[in-house]
């Protein structure tokens, strides 16, 4: 499957400013260019904070669904993660793990995933019982759509081509963090100084 196309599948199906949390590199750039909302935070920098973010904002606001697009590789960098969402359990929570077996951003090196590490049974195991591989692109919209309904945490592996970005983010931190904010409908205070 390719990680573009079913971005732009996932943000198609957005209808109630769900939040969606692109992880670093190409995650993030395929959802900047699948459908710029504020509801989207473009991480920069930080390997696998998609998922602690996501958890985040699904913690401090219940009713609002939340997405998490997180690469294989970047995953790897916060696996705990994984346990903790499964302990706390947030309903509106679901996981997108986008697996192309390489560190594509960095020059293509293989993930443990291209050897074989199966992140839906590592998801489940760690206790997060809804974790399963989309088999293909009618698939991932038929989960996708169940998530938007169901109560999760859930976690959708997709198996991905190794197709390039369209475009890039635009990086300007602050500017992500305020629009994102914005997006939440949290207020933002100004610093001292």
């Amino acid at each position: 499957m390719n990680r573009f196309d079913l971005t732009q599948r996932l943000v198609a199906r957005l209808r109630n400013e769900e939040a969606v949390i692109g992880g670093i590199g190409h995650t993030n750039f395929d959802l900047w260019s699948a459908g710029h909302r504020p509801q989207n935070f473009y991480m920069l920098g930080s390997m696998g904070l998609a998922v602690p973010i996501a958890l985040g904002v699904a913690l401090a606001q219940p009713r609002r669904r939340v997405f998490a697009l997180e690469g294989d590789g970047s995953l790897l960098m916060q696996l705990g993660c994984l346990a903790t969402v499964a302990t706390l359990k947030p309903r509106n929570l679901t996981i997108l793990v986008m697996d192309n077996g390489t560190y594509q951003i960095t020059g293509g090196q293989p993930t443990p995933a291209a050897g074989g590490a199966d992140y839906v049974a590592i998801a489940r195991g760690c206790g997060i019982a809804d974790a399963v591989w989309a088999k293909d692109e009618a698939d991932f919209e038929r989960l996708a759509d169940r998530c938007l309904a169901a109560e999760g945490p859930q976690l959708i592996g997709l198996k991905l081509d190794d197709a390039k970005p369209p475009s890039q983010t635009e990086r300007d931190p602050a500017q992500i963090r305020d629009r994102f904010m914005r997006g939440l409908g949290v207020k933002i205070s100004k610093l001292p100084g």
